[in-house]
């Protein structure tokens, strides 16, 4: 087996979002003189994720667009019947306080320059394009990767398999010769091994809260049952698993 790419999620994956999300939520809410509704700050950020999760969803399900998704979240969580300039500006606002905060993981770095001269990169994430495209200019990292694919011009969303096809088309390799690096171990971890491709599941608490996707840490899929994914714990372990022969990293012991 040989890998000749490496797709990338984004979010909790490279970005540390949720640090981000929560530092730019706390001081958000602070500035625009919100906490008092809430019993303490954690049950507002709280909140705020869950409407973000929620909104997400009905994104992913085709029942709303990004924009739309992102103007109800503020509805929700404000309890107001705000028109969509009016939402827009708030969420300007919150955009304000989570830029601040934004930075990628230690390992991330690292890694890429580890794999440089060996694999491709791209980035394939239930986002928009247009979000995660500054995103990865911001933290300096946007020409590390050919190509930035993400659900909302695509049009379909992962887990679905074409959106992992539609990844591997655009760099011109079969599924086979790609891996694919996420944080969530269904709509990453088990879409990705549905899919075909190299899975490889990064579980930075090393618990995480949802099912296992019983992963697997050997460098290839056992003959009688499909791939499942690799799960590691750190970034650092990944050149192990694309090369097994590299002294970068070490294969996970987890799982």
């Amino acid at each position: 087996m040989t890998i000749r790419a490496v797709l990338w999620d984004v979010d909790d994956t490279i970005f540390d979002y949720t640090t981000a999300d929560r530092a730019g939520m706390r001081g958000h809410l602070a500035a625009e003189g919100l906490l008092d509704g809430y019993a303490s700050v954690e049950q507002a950020l709280g909140r705020w994720r869950e409407l973000t999760d929620r909104q997400w969803a009905r994104f992913a399900a085709g029942q709303v667009d990004w924009e739309g998704g992102r103007r109800d979240r503020v509805r929700a969580f404000l309890g107001q019947p705000l028109t969509d300039t009016e939402a827009e500006d708030w969420f300007a606002r919150y955009l304000g306080h989570y830029e601040t905060a934004w930075a990628l993981f230690p390992d991330v770095l690292p890694v890429l320059d580890v794999l440089a001269g060996s694999h491709r990169h791209a980035v394939l994430s239930n986002s928009s394009l247009r979000v995660q495209d500054h995103k990865l200019r911001v933290l300096g990292v946007r020409e590390r990767f050919e190509t930035v694919l993400c659900a909302a011009e695509l049009g379909v969303s992962k887990p679905a398999a074409e959106a992992f096809h539609t990844a591997c088309e655009a760099l011109e390799l079969p599924p086979h010769e790609v891996a694919y690096v996420g944080d969530h171990p269904e709509i990453d971890g088990r879409g990705a091994a549905d899919a075909g491709l190299f899975s490889v599941w990064i579980d930075r608490t090393g618990v995480s809260a949802l099912t296992p996707p019983e992963p697997d840490t050997a460098p290839g899929p056992p003959p009688d049952r499909p791939s499942r994914p690799r799960r590691i714990v750190s970034l650092a372990e990944l050149p192990a698993l694309l090369h097994p022969d590299t002294r970068f990293g070490a294969p996970s012991t987890f799982g």
